[in-house]
């Protein structure tokens, strides 16, 4: 099923899937006399809430990300993200602005699996791409958004895709609802950057806690402040720390645990999350959960790695069979902990 948005007839349109003709539904709000639609959150930090956005802020943001992508009019985009939310609908409003040709595929894990052509931009989220790894080579520019890209995630995409000479370029995106999606890219194929690139007219800043501030015009009037504990390169780069509620405090030392698992991450295929339990001298104790069986390949593995700092070695490790995550699939931290 496709959509060409240079040659569109929304009445002459005709599906046969309900994910199809949501599509379609969305193009009939689009294009009708409201100045703005609704758009449901995912409440992955909150509760879902459905609130309204302004078409023509909408229409700066798919303006940023094309150009970024350097897409032209017809292109061929695939849109496999649910419509509901801000994802999908921008998927759909990037199609309008470049007048691209929007192949519409059925939101699954696996939405590749009856792809056999060249497209020239998708959105994926990790586990769609996880399940689609070796069609990859097929998408010239993939975004990954609506959760952070694992290091186990990237060392796969490097091994299935560094064979191809197809010039493919795989991104890892920054953003929320409220920026209209993301306002901000980080190449991690065939080029593997630390530092997310923000998009022309967007400036960053921090506050006193080092938390990452946006203000993005073009897509939201108001300056956006984040929980996201931030390095910041130069008035265009950042680099994502980790949440501050995350962050753990050892003996008086403040360890960001996204930042050890990345580098956990880089040796062991394993699920990983660092914790901070209480402990009377340390306050809190830095320790380590390894989703699996216990190994002792594994101590080693980790016993090898360079930890920047002698605090950020674990002073314990653990093994579970399981470790809890959220109906989106992010792992729980709070309920990981509960159950320690």
């Amino acid at each position: 099923m496709l959509i060409d948005f240079n040659d569109l007839n929304i009445n002459k349109l005709s599906f046969d899937t309900e994910f199809a003709n949501k599509v379609k539904s969305f193009l009939g709000e689009w294009f009708s006399d409201s100045a703005t639609v609704k758009v449901q959150t995912s409440g992955s930090t909150g509760i879902p809430k459905v609130f309204e956005i302004e078409k023509n802020k909408m229409v700066n943001s798919a303006k940023m990300t094309c150009d970024f992508l350097g897409l032209k009019e017809s292109n061929t985009a695939l849109i496999c993200l649910p419509i509901e939310y801000i994802s999908g609908k921008m998927m759909v409003v990037r199609s309008i602005q470049r007048k691209l040709k929007l192949i519409i595929t059925e939101p699954s894990l696996r939405p590749l699996e009856n792809v056999e052509t060249e497209i020239d931009f998708c959105a994926m989220t990790p586990l769609q791409v996880e399940n689609s790894l070796e069609k990859l080579h097929l998408i010239k520019n993939l975004i990954i958004g609506g959760a952070a890209v694992s290091e186990s995630l990237k060392r796969q995409i490097d091994k299935t895709n560094s064979q191809s000479q197809k010039g493919n370029r795989i991104f890892e995106t920054y953003g929320m609802s409220e920026t209209l999606s993301h306002i901000g890219l980080k190449q991690i194929f065939p080029i593997s950057e630390d530092y997310f690139t923000v998009f022309e007219n967007v400036t960053i800043s921090k506050d006193q806690r080092g938390c990452l501030k946006i203000f993005a015009p073009n897509v939201n009037d108001e300056i956006l402040q984040t929980n996201d504990l931030v390095e910041i390169k130069n008035e265009n780069q950042f680099r994502f720390l980790g949440r501050i509620d995350n962050v753990i405090n050892s003996g008086g030392a403040k360890i960001f645990p996204e930042e050890l698992e990345s580098l956990v991450k880089k040796e062991i295929p394993n699920e990983v999350v660092f914790l901070g339990m209480e402990d009377e001298s340390l306050g809190q104790k830095l320790i380590l959960v390894i989703e699996g069986k216990e190994s002792k390949d594994v101590v080693n593995k980790i016993a090898g790695i360079p930890f920047e700092k002698n605090f950020h070695k674990p002073k314990e490790i653990l093994f579970v069979e399981q470790i809890p995550r959220t109906p989106n699939g992010k792992v729980s931290r709070t309920e990981l902990k509960n159950i320690m």
